[in-house]
């Protein structure tokens, strides 16, 4: 009760850093802007090249894979240079990833596209693994949890904005034809087709690359405040083994890898499953995704003012229950009341992440940069879990049964809520100069 009492008085942020804050959350709604811009990518070359769904999760696997690839190599660059190097790396890194869509588009390479999205989803791996753990620690330690949950409240603006540029720039560009017309179509009006298709994907991530060097730009110019965060002298090794012997920590990565898997096999397959079962195109199905991510949005806010009354963990581990139960309605339910429950599972995964991060990252002090990296590592959960929902759903020729993937995955969530919910505080050991 006494931690619920502090967290509450303490302040969020002081005014001195208030700015470098709201410059830092700006980030969190970039990359949620990449995020789902690359969710919609599935069900748009799905019907541009006539994949299949473990198809199409190939490019959550380029893009979680590069995440999991890039967070070590930018947690020992963080700690030899600075967090603001490590942020203007990863801009650099996503604004050039999103500009190598257009030698995709002209070469109409389906693996082209996925080398860009790899650079591009490594830039966002560098950001990540900078901007989290820099959020953490530019503030009081008793409100470092509730800090990340008010930056990562941006992040879903972003979400929305990418999905929405999706729907008017990208899916809206799609022909009606199915993959049964399309094999049966002249070979030069197939592909004069696809790439008036791919023009809409290339030149939307064309305009996002323009507007990432502006930012670039001016992160550069604005001085940012500095973590007197101290490198252990015994290195990378050392700190790998003491962050492995810290269970509470342990527990936290390997709920963070099934969450984001999770999350990103609820939403790749929102858009097809919502197809189904309200018989309506892409574009039409986009609508209830950008309704998930609005509420996901709205939802994220009002945890971030729950967490003043009830701990965190509490709240983890009541919302990913409710997302068990949500996702059972899903499997077994049918038309709109299905695509409520789905949509609203977005309500219970709107606190999941920072939250996670914020517990997992508790006490580890000079080891939060590296202990941040392998939280940032545990995003490949995105790439395996929803490639193994895609198969699922391949194999069983039902996208409902798809979805006890992430209820197993929720139910690891809500272990990791309880667990911590009894595991005692680590002492406080990181200041700011």
């Amino acid at each position: 009760m006494h931690s619920q009492i502090t967290s509450a008085k303490a302040e969020l942020i002081s005014k001195k850093n208030f700015w470098p804050f709201l410059l830092l959350t700006t980030l969190f709604m970039l990359w949620g802007v990449a995020h789902n811009m690359t969710d919609t990518l599935l069900a748009a070359f799905k019907r541009i090249m006539s994949m299949t769904d473990f198809q199409t999760s190939w490019i959550q696997l380029a893009f979680y894979g590069s995440y999991f690839c890039l967070a070590l190599p930018a947690a020992v660059f963080i700690r030899k240079y600075t967090y603001k190097s490590g942020i203007l790396l990863g801009l650099g890194l996503f604004a050039v990833g999103s500009l190598l869509f257009y030698p995709a588009g002209m070469m109409m390479s389906y693996g082209f596209f996925l080398l860009a999205l790899y650079v591009l989803a490594g830039g966002l791996s560098i950001l990540e693994t900078a901007a989290n753990p820099y959020i953490l620690v530019i503030g009081p330690p008793e409100t470092a949890t509730q800090r990340l949950n008010l930056a990562q409240s941006f992040n879903p603006i972003g979400s929305v904005i990418g999905v929405y540029l999706s729907k008017v720039f990208i899916l809206s560009q799609l022909n009606t034809a199915e993959a049964a017309d399309r094999t049966t179509m002249d070979p030069a009006a197939l592909k004069a087709m696809q790439a008036d298709e791919l023009a809409g994907v290339v030149s939307t991530y064309v305009g996002v690359a323009i507007f990432l060097v502006l930012v670039w730009f001016v992160i550069r110019a604005v001085r940012m405040p500095i973590a007197s965060e101290t490198v252990e002298r015994d290195g990378i090794i050392a700190g790998f083994k003491r962050l492995s012997k810290n269970k509470n920590y342990v527990r936290g990565v390997m709920a963070q890898f099934f969450y984001v898997g999770a999350q990103i096999g609820v939403w790749s397959f929102t858009i097809r499953y919502v197809m189904d079962e309200l018989d309506v195109m892409e574009s039409g199905a986009s609508d209830y995704y950008l309704v998930s991510l609005i509420l996901f949005a709205a939802s994220r806010f009002l945890f971030t003012a729950l967490m003043k009354f009830f701990k965190p963990s509490i709240l983890l581990a009541i919302s990913s229950l409710l997302a068990i139960v949500l996702s059972l309605v899903v499997i077994y339910g049918s038309g709109m009341t299905a695509v409520v429950a789905l949509v609203l599972i977005s309500v219970c995964m709107s606190l999941m992440f920072p939250t996670i991060y914020g517990l997992s990252a508790e006490g580890l002090g000079n080891d939060t940069k590296l202990g941040g990296s392998g939280l940032i590592m545990a995003i490949l959960g995105g790439a395996l879990i929803t490639a193994a929902q895609g198969q699922v759903s391949d194999l069983t020729g039902s996208i409902h049964l798809s979805y006890y993937v992430p209820v197993v995955c929720f139910a690891v969530v809500m272990y990791f809520g309880i667990s911590h919910y009894f595991h005692k505080p680590p002492p406080k050991s990181v200041e700011m100069v």
